[in-house]
């Protein structure tokens, strides 16, 4: 366990409103011919037209609260304080939360709302604020946290993503983000393309997981058990070893072999999945066993590998 500076403050209270300002605008920017991920759709949200993510300038939520479901260290004895975003710049045809993120299930809030919650999450006693599905929605996630941050906001922020991200964008939340937390979904595009519907998932990915650790580093625990800073990836096991798994793990491995990652073994087939048969029932003990010793054999050694029900 990497044990974390008890006195840390989180990366944006150590930046100037300026600086937060700046950021917050340059990511608005990028949304006029959007480019906020790399499918860079070029639409203008802040008229009429939509991209894949089918999401304006505004923010769009579909809940927030406490949630007790995440990973040990973010989630300690009060949860963590998850913002739950509408709508995904991925089409994973087997989405486990397709009702949020395909069928759209939310409502259209003002950024001060946003930040209300930010501040209400806190006050909860969470230990985190954790931004699920954030990448489209980036821009007035930040201009949040700096309303927030004036209203006392002091927890870390977690960017809980797919990982399919811009190193632009990624770029821009230097000393924003404590805690990055992607997705690893699948080790090469073939995959990417069929089962997430873009043609270069596993080239962004890896781009988007070397900056993201050149950023904030290996995941780092306080004397709790709690995360403050770093880098947490989740890798979803899928049927017929379909997310390249062994690829998966080497990568994260050449970056650090204290990668912390979460071995997901609860795979279900939901959404469409059943369009592809190898994806189109659960994954089996010995899937599960296999695809842990894969990152074993990688030298990974930071791994929260529980599978549903254990």
């Amino acid at each position: 366990m990497m044990m974390a500076d008890t006195a840390f403050v989180p990366g944006y209270l150590r930046l100037t409103d300026q600086q937060l300002a700046h950021r917050a605008a340059g990511l608005r920017e990028l949304m006029r011919a959007c480019r906020l991920c790399p499918r860079a759709c070029g639409v203008d949200r802040f008229s009429a037209e939509t991209g894949t993510c089918r999401t304006g300038s505004q923010p769009v939520v579909s809940s927030c609260g406490a949630h007790f479901g995440e990973e040990r260290p973010l989630v300690g004895r009060h949860g963590s304080g998850t913002i739950f975003l509408t709508h995904c710049n991925l089409q994973c045809i087997f989405c486990q939360n397709y009702d949020i993120s395909h069928l759209g299930d939310g409502r259209v809030v003002t950024v001060e709302r946003v930040a209300g919650m930010m501040t209400e999450l806190q006050r909860q006693g969470c230990h985190n604020i954790n931004w699920v599905t954030p990448t489209h929605q980036v821009p007035a996630l930040v201009e949040a946290t700096a309303i927030a941050r004036s209203r006392g906001l002091r927890v870390p922020i977690v960017y809980n993503c797919g990982g399919y991200e811009s190193v632009e964008v990624l770029a821009l939340l230097d000393g924003i983000v404590d805690i990055y937390m992607p997705d690893a979904k699948c080790g090469d595009n073939d995959a990417g393309r069929l089962l997430s519907g873009v043609p270069d998932y596993w080239d962004r990915c890896r781009q988007a997981l070397a900056e993201m650790h050149r950023q904030v580093g290996d995941l780092q625990i306080d004397n709790q058990g709690i995360a403050t800073r770093g880098l947490l990836v989740r890798h979803l096991l899928l049927p017929e070893n379909m997310a390249n798994t062994a690829v998966v793990m080497q990568y994260l491995a050449s970056l650090s072999r204290d990668t912390y990652v979460n071995v997901m073994g609860q795979y279900r087939p939901q959404y469409r999945a059943s369009e592809v048969p190898a994806i189109a029932r659960h994954l089996t003990p010995d899937e599960f066993r296999a695809a842990v010793q894969r990152a074993l054999d990688a030298g990974l050694h930071r791994l929260d590998d529980r599978r549903a029900g254990r």
